[in-house]
């Protein structure tokens, strides 16, 4: 027997995936993991009998339990990610404050050089002068 509500979660987050990716919203790189989510979600839909099977084979009692564990290590993999994700960010704006302030202070010596050339150029336009 098909599983309805499970047959509309499925729908919903490919739904709501797909339309994320077109609008540019979400990276497709993570968007792969939310389809084979949402596409996992339709077929345990269409097949239920399949997560009994799983349930069995994989030594759980109640399917619940199963999916809870599936959740938990989905949203620990998710977790682990984003923070890696988030190092990696940090590192690169960390770089790129310090390339800022490096060329900050190049610009202010160039900008401190020219001023001192006009002044040295206006003194001996003066000197020429007389």
């Amino acid at each position: 027997m098909i599983s309805i509500g499970a047959l509309v979660l499925g729908l919903l987050i490919v739904g709501a995936v797909t339309a994320m990716l077109l609008r540019r919203q979400l990276r497709e790189k993570y968007a792969v993991v939310w389809l084979v989510i949402g596409l996992a979600v339709l077929l345990l839909g269409i097949f239920p009998a399949a997560l009994q099977w799983l349930t069995l084979a994989l030594g759980f009692q109640l399917p619940a339990n199963l999916i809870f564990t599936l959740a938990i290590t989905l949203l620990l993999a998710a977790s682990l990610h984003l923070s890696w994700e988030l190092t990696r960010t940090e590192e690169r704006l960390r770089r790129l404050a310090e390339e800022a302030a490096i060329a900050r202070l190049a610009q202010s010596r160039l900008e401190a050089d020219v001023a001192e050339l006009k002044a040295l150029a206006r003194d001996r336009q003066i000197t020429d002068d007389e």
